[in-house]
């Protein structure tokens, strides 16, 4: 079930980002929210994104200067605001190795920023992004969105019986062709003229999914949120070799090695997770079980079995080339001028 946005105010931290531009594209097709605040820390993406036709002239947009490390700042941007979508992070795994303090101060401190305005202001739902590297994380960036991930599991025993705000969460793969993304670093090694395209390892698997298919598990979430639990969507994996053949079947591919901090195989759902996760029919559920609360969420929910483990490696669905090509942005489908050569 999806949440009625209609002449609501809703803020999203990072708004400037891929999926942020994505959301609120998607929300101003979709519903006439009375005003959604763009709220980002770069004035030079909030004025790209005042110039594209979908954003353009719309009188319910905000565009709001802050960054999520300024609690001040936050509360002022959260008055009078129904729902937040967090987005805000800083998510470059070498970045984030090399600049610690900073990963921290923006991903964990920015997380408890968010929790602590939500709740002065009276804001209704916060959902909060997370990622695949939160699972079991062995890169600062993973530990960082972890710990995130716990403050706004934790936040629903802040706020008490009210329950208001309801603090979620919600936890997915690689987005396709999203800043940062292998995809679009293939898309520019091939536009370049690249001969070769490099694999860390020819095992490598990762979970995919579009930007959109992102926007609108976030907007059901809001539907189904109770407070305190982490959502996982049901997502294909495919090996990044395979994304690169798919993109370019031409082209040959070299091996450089797996990256410090880096995963061979990426996990949504650990063993230890399984055992209070839920599975119903599109995604899973990990509740709150701090203080042993039970919850349902629908008819055909079931819990998970011993042992299980949700990892990029072990997915019953897998995304097959030509349903890789199928969801690619036409910016990044080269695969046909390439097969013509």
């Amino acid at each position: 079930m999806t949440m009625d946005f209609d002449n609501k105010v809703i803020l999203v931290t990072g708004g400037t980002g891929s999926f942020g531009q994505k959301f609120i594209e998607v929300l101003l097709n979709r519903f006439r929210p009375r005003k959604v605040i763009v709220f980002s820390r770069d004035e030079s993406k909030q004025f790209d994104m005042r110039q594209r036709p979908a954003f353009r002239d719309n009188g319910s947009l905000r565009y709001f200067i802050g960054d999520v490390r300024d609690v001040e700042r936050l509360e002022m941007a959260f008055r009078d605001v129904d729902y937040v979508v967090h987005a805000a992070a800083l998510k470059h795994v070498p970045v984030a190795e090399y600049n610690p303090f900073e990963c921290i101060r923006t991903n964990v401190h920015g997380a408890e920023n968010v929790v602590t305005a939500a709740i002065r202001t009276g804001v209704k739902h916060v959902i909060a992004l997370s990622t695949d590297k939160a699972a079991n994380p062995i890169n600062l960036y993973g530990a960082s969105k972890l710990a995130s991930d716990k403050i706004f599991v934790a936040a629903k025993w802040l706020v008490g019986a009210s329950n208001r705000p309801s603090f979620s969460v919600v936890r997915y793969g690689n987005v396709i062709g999203s800043r940062g993304s292998v995809v679009l670093h293939f898309k520019e090694l091939i536009d370049e003229g690249a001969t070769s395209l490099p694999i860390t390892d020819p095992r490598m698997t990762r979970f995919w999914i579009t930007l959109e298919q992102g926007v609108d598990f976030v907007l059901s979430c809001f539907g189904m949120m109770q407070g305190g639990e982490i959502f996982v969507p049901k997502i294909p994996s495919m090996r990044v070799v395979d994304v690169a053949r798919t993109m370019a079947p031409n082209l040959a591919t070299h091996v450089i090695g797996i990256r410090p901090g880096e995963k061979l195989h990426e996990v949504l759902i650990t063993e230890e997770d399984a055992r209070t996760t839920l599975q119903l029919p599109d995604r899973y559920v990990i509740r709150p079980m701090l203080y042993g609360e039970q919850r349902h969420y629908h008819a055909d929910e079931k819990p998970l079995p011993e042992g299980f483990r949700y990892a990029s490696d072990n997915n019953d669905e897998w995304l097959s080339a030509s349903a890789l090509q199928a969801v690619l942005p036409p910016s990044l489908s080269v695969s046909r001028r390439l097969v013509a050569e």
